[in-house]
């Protein structure tokens, strides 16, 4: 890559070559419906020479507005408008060039009823897996001698290992045992790239983050209809789906960049240049200009393309793709990979698209970083930052590593233990509204959480009851339950491995009581009974929340409505301790009694409540 980008070599010589008698092989989006509330649509028009036809539609309700042709002459890009009442069905996309004359049949459905764009609350609990490792229903789907990675082998932790979208199917009951209402899975999109060689391995795609076609679900997860299927039985079973999405790049055998419309439907560089990764140049009033260019424009590696949003031609694609999908797969809320390094105005400019649709519609990026100030750049905010974000979410990373550190470091000392997460939460000011941020221990990307706090099944819990007392929307990632652990060595697929039962031949399984050993079943049972607690108690999910400053060890705080009071009480301490509650009578005046809502047990006597060493309390106060 030392003057021109291969991928922009190829483009300039498919456009040098002997021209051909125009077609239409492709048009984005696939479909479209009637009776949206925007009523305009770009269609993205394919195929040899398809730049040079003229266009004509014949439709009642539908106006070609105009036609654009671009650098490549193998694209057009037509404006349409779609008028309110226009009737569902097919019209013919008619391209002329003198005596040659092309049709392509476009089809305009009616919206269904299928609950869609419904958001999230407080009240959900979701969880998060990776459809690669999770459970093999068809072990027919799993290689296919038409892709660029055509291998799939459960004893390479680099490979696809086969896990479809059937098999997270058959496991929604379990999921709703544990008390999960809300289903995200890494990306179920094509990922049709060859294997990449990372660290001096070859790699697959597994992870699901290049897109190849994101109109096309990848049929080794079993096909855009699997996903349906399973969209329509999450829904049945009341609970929601959440799609994970890729704006910021794609993956490098990506259709279109065989053949880009434009020289910058990427962002092109004199040589490589990838991101910095460094988040500061974004919000730092003081940075340079390049550094933010590099921070934005730069690569996120070799492999996976840097679109160019700027251009309103890929802004417009992308947008519509979040819509189609929304639509034809009943999405609820998008998780946004890569968040802080797209172009934040067209972020601003796709989550409004979402929610003139979709009114109830959530998004919560990631954005990596490591402090609440530049968290807070990224969702609506009460900070006077230049840009305002509209974002209606986002991934909590800094209450992330406190909770991890807080359980971690028990140590005495004024930033350790519980005055981690008693400190980010005494931040939440800045914030539009701090419940809508998606909270979490780890993810895909992370250590595994039982590891970190060193396989200690009391730190385990006491971190546990935080995230799913705390404020925000908590999220967990699959295994943990059944205390799946290791670190990211030598790499992250050490802490993706297959969930224990989910695959032909696996020696145990975890997803019944029967598979799993007494330790497992403890760490199940406890998250079930919280998170079970925590859906059906709007005093818990929903209510404030009152803390405490962190006193010997000791960490107490309150989620209450005007009806009903949680009192969450900690103690990191190796000895048990009494917690004097006239410090808490702000809280707990009225209340004569308290029930554990893990136990059951009742305590009768709220002057003074015992707390066993290393433990976590959630108690009802009645």
């Amino acid at each position: 890559m030392k003057k021109l980008f291969p991928l922009l070599l190829l483009c300039l010589l498919a456009q040098l070559t002997v021209a051909q008698t125009p077609g239409i092989s492709r048009v984005d989006p696939t479909n479209w419906w009637v009776g949206m509330k925007n009523k305009s649509l770009q269609l993205l028009v394919y195929g040899p020479n398809a730049g040079t036809l003229t266009y004509t539609i014949s439709y009642p309700g539908v106006k070609l507005v105009k036609a654009h042709t671009v650098e490549n002459k193998n694209y057009a890009f037509l404006d349409l408008t779609i008028a309110p009442g226009t009737k569902a069905g097919s019209f013919e996309l008619i391209g002329r060039n003198g005596s040659t004359v092309i049709k392509r049949n476009y089809e305009l459905k009616a919206r269904d009823n299928q609950p869609k764009g419904q958001g999230l609350t407080t009240a959900d609990f979701i969880y998060l897996l990776m459809p690669d490792r999770f459970s093999n229903a068809d072990p027919s789907n799993d290689q296919f001698a038409d892709m660029a990675d055509k291998e799939a082998r459960r004893d390479s932790a680099f490979l696809r290992h086969g896990g479809d979208l059937k098999g997270v199917e058959n496991h929604l009951d379990y999921l709703k045992e544990l008390g999960v209402t809300a289903l995200w899975m890494t990306p179920v999109l094509e990922n049709n790239q060859p294997q990449t060689n990372e660290g001096g391995a070859m790699r697959s795609a597994y992870h699901g983050y290049g897109f190849t076609d994101q109109y096309a679900v990848d049929k080794r997860l079993g096909g855009n209809e699997a996903y349906k299927a399973l969209s329509k039985k999450l829904h049945a079973e009341g609970m929601r789906l959440v799609q994970d999405a890729v704006y910021n790049h794609v993956g490098i055998n990506h259709w279109i960049l065989k053949d880009m419309p434009f020289k910058d439907w990427l962002h092109q560089w004199p040589t490589y240049t990838n991101t910095s990764y460094k988040y500061q140049p974004i919000t730092d009033p003081h940075s340079a200009a390049i550094d933010r260019k590099v921070t934005l424009d730069g690569w996120f590696v070799p492999f996976l393309p840097d679109l160019n949003q700027q251009n309103p031609f890929v802004a417009n694609y992308l947008i519509q793709n979040a819509i189609w999908n929304t639509e034809t797969f009943a999405v609820d809320a998008w998780r946004i990979d890569t968040y802080m390094y797209n172009d934040q105005p067209f972020m601003n400019r796709c989550n409004a698209a979402l929610q003139a649709e979709y009114p109830k519609m959530l998004t919560f990026g990631e954005s990596w970083v490591n402090n609440t100030v530049d968290q807070a750049y990224y969702t609506r905010n009460k900070i006077n930052f230049p840009f305002k974000s509209n974002q209606t979410g986002g991934l909590d990373f800094v209450l992330y590593s406190a909770l991890l550190e807080g359980a971690k470091d028990t140590t005495s000392g004024w930033d350790n233990g519980a005055n981690r997460p008693y400190a980010v939460l005494a931040q939440d000011a800045v914030y539009e509204n701090p419940n809508t941020l998606v909270t979490f221990l780890e993810n895909h990307d992370t250590d595994r959480f039982f590891s970190v706090v060193g396989e200690d099944i009391s730190k385990y819990k006491m971190a546990a009851t935080w995230l799913l007392t705390m404020r925000g929307i908590p999220h967990w990632y699959y295994g943990t339950e059944v205390l799946m652990k290791n670190f990211k060595d030598p790499s992250d697929a050490e802490v993706r491995r297959d969930f224990p039962g989910g695959f032909p031949g696996d020696a145990a399984n975890k997803f019944t009581a029967g598979g799993r050993n007494k330790a497992e079943n403890d760490a199940f049972n406890f998250v079930k009974a919280l998170a079970n607690y925590r859906k059906n108690t709007p005093a818990l999910h929903s209510g404030k929340m009152m803390q405490y400053l962190p006193q010997k060890g000791t960490y107490v705080y309150f989620r209450y409505t005007d009806n009903a009071t949680v009192m969450v009480a900690t103690n990191q301490n190796n000895t048990p301790i009494g917690l004097d509650m006239a410090r808490f009578s702000e809280r707990t005046q009225g209340f004569t009694k308290a029930k554990n809502v893990l136990t059951g047990e009742v305590i009768t006597d709220l002057k003074l409540v015992q707390l066993p060493a290393q433990t976590a309390l959630v108690l009802e106060l009645q």
